[in-house]
């Protein structure tokens, strides 16, 4: 018996019901307005997001549990649509294989995250930002690092990478055996993403030709040492790091040493044996062996993939062309050393010299703490004694690094560098904070509601106006500037000093910002922490 139009019709409808359901409630599903690229390896899916388009854990590379500790291959090639709709795995990290830590680690980590407005043509600046935790720890996998707010305001890409580190990415097996001889798998991981970038980002509107590289902390370094790297030359265009220097790496000799410490470890008759065991131990046990001991992982130099120091004695020459922008916080010190120490925040003036002895000992050559105290309160006598315990820290301890590697750079003239440093401090707790260690991250961002000591505050939204502007003005000219002010940010050059000091109720240049303190530790030879 024939149907009615009318069952027909009420059955389309019913049908029509379910898959509307289904797709509501699936996860992962695909609708009408999904974005869809296809990449050099597959084609993958991600979503929008207030009219950006976001696609999370997109493959850069293989699972590296079949090359761990050796150089990265590319992805194995998909035909599939891949849904890139939540973030990948975190590299593997002490913590990170509790489920409870919010962030799994696997070695299957070679995975970045892209957002655009548009991929409808390739002219935007690209930028690439890699995490901070030193080179131990750390992810991309934040609400600071989201790129969303950064695209839709400024008109860029944003890609954000997670990559090997620790033992993983920089223990140095050479010494073992030729197979492990090249060295520095993760900054190796950071080449592979940026020719990823180079051989795709067109597709997802962003210009290969106008990429810039950023990080904050460790992030930085990676960036610093990545200017030294034969193989990324080309791949990036501008640099602009935050609190994150790296002007020598490890030698081969300290590298070697601490390879033997892990291998000391492990049972076998011989080191080949030791390594063999390794190489095939479980994630959690080799977290565990990969740890103590006082390591501080570190890119090594003098092995094919770093031949040379990044900024000792003279600046790499592969890089001195390529504009870069050195930043620095106030308070870097209230973060790094204070952090949750409350008794820090509220010493006493007979506490601070021995405090500073302690905290910093490996920094202040043979100053003593008295020195050191008697000169900040001839400097700035309204301090507190807590206010100049984390202003020498921070002069002696982070500061001191930023100036060495600014300073070698700016001695050519080839070279186009600017600085700035962060004043600004926060309202959270009453300012206690100041302008910490990392406070200029959810700035660079436009993120500060992401940034527990800035949401709710306007201050922090007209300050990550201020920042996020200077950034993307510096990605897509080459040098930075405060969009719709008329201030002119001069280069660093030796004898001035100029700087750029970002404060409220107005950003100002400086000349020799605090010289008297640059003086007063000048005279200490500076060491590369962990190398």
């Amino acid at each position: 018996m024939r149907k009615s139009h009318s069952s027909i019709f009420v059955g389309r409808l019913v049908m029509l019901h379910i898959v509307l359901a289904f797709m509501t409630i699936v996860p992962g599903a695909l609708t009408a307005t999904d974005p869809a690229v296809t990449t050099t390896h597959g084609p993958i899916v991600g979503f929008q997001d207030s009219g950006i388009q976001v696609f999370k854990n997109i493959p850069y590379g293989a699972d590296t549990s079949t090359t761990r500790f050796k150089a990265p291959k590319p992805p194995n090639p998909w035909t599939e649509p891949k849904h890139c709709t939540k973030y990948g795995p975190i590299a593997p990290q002490p913590g990170s294989d509790k489920e409870s830590s919010g962030h799994k680690g696997s070695e299957d980590c070679l995975n970045l995250n892209v957002w655009t407005p548009a991929s409808d043509n390739n002219t935007r600046p690209v930028l690439v930002y890699f995490h901070g935790g030193g080179y131990d720890s750390g992810t991309v996998n934040e609400d600071t690092y989201d790129g969303r707010r950064l695209a839709q305001k400024r008109d860029v890409v944003v890609v954000t990478v997670s990559h090997r580190i620790n033992g993983l990415g920089y223990m140095y097996l050479g010494g073992i055996s030729k197979d492990y001889e090249t060295g520095n798998p993760g900054q190796l991981d950071l080449i592979l993403a940026l020719k990823w970038v180079r051989d795709n980002i067109e597709r997802f509107g962003g210009d290969k030709n106008s990429v810039t590289i950023f990080g904050q902390s460790g992030g930085g370094a990676k960036c610093a040492t990545l200017m030294a790297m034969p193989e990324a030359k080309g791949l990036f265009h501008r640099v602009w790091t935050m609190s994150g220097q790296q002007i020598t790496g490890r030698t081969l000799e300290h590298a070697k040493q601490t390879a033997q410490e892990v291998l000391s470890k492990i049972e076998g008759e011989s080191d080949a044996e030791k390594l063999e065991q390794l190489v095939n131990m479980p994630m959690a046990e080799l977290q565990t062996t990969l740890a103590g001991g006082g390591q501080r992982w570190a890119p090594v130099t003098s092995t094919s993939s770093l031949p040379k120091d990044p900024f000792f004695p003279t600046a790499n020459e592969q890089s001195r062309n390529i504009p870069m922008v050195i930043g620095n916080t106030y308070g870097e010190t209230r973060n790094l050393i204070g952090g949750s120490k409350g008794r820090l925040f509220n010493l006493t003036w007979d506490q601070v010299p021995s405090q500073l002895e302690k905290s910093v000992k490996n920094f202040i050559g043979n100053l003593s703490g008295e020195t050191i105290v008697s000169e900040y309160r001839k400097h700035y006598p309204s301090y507190s004694p807590s206010d100049v315990f984390f202003a020498a820290t921070t002069a002696a301890r982070s500061w001191k690094s930023m100036l060495v590697e600014s300073d070698i750079r700016a001695k050519h003239p080839d070279s186009p560098l600017w600085v700035y440093y962060l004043r600004w401090k926060t309202p959270f707790e009453d300012g206690r904070m100041g302008a910490a260690h990392g406070f200029d991250i959810p700035l660079v961002f436009a993120n500060p509601d992401a940034f527990r000591q800035m949401r709710g505050f306007e201050s922090a939204e007209v300050m990550a106006e201020t920042v996020s502007k200077a950034l993307v003005h510096f990605a897509r000219t080459g040098t930075p500037k405060i969009e719709g002010s008329d201030m002119y940010w001069p280069r660093y050059e030796l004898g001035e000093r100029l700087s750029m000091i970002f404060d409220l109720p107005a950003s100002e240049i400086h000349s020799d910002d605090r010289g008297w303190e640059r003086r007063f530790f000048a005279s200490i030879p500076y060491t590369q922490p962990g190398t």
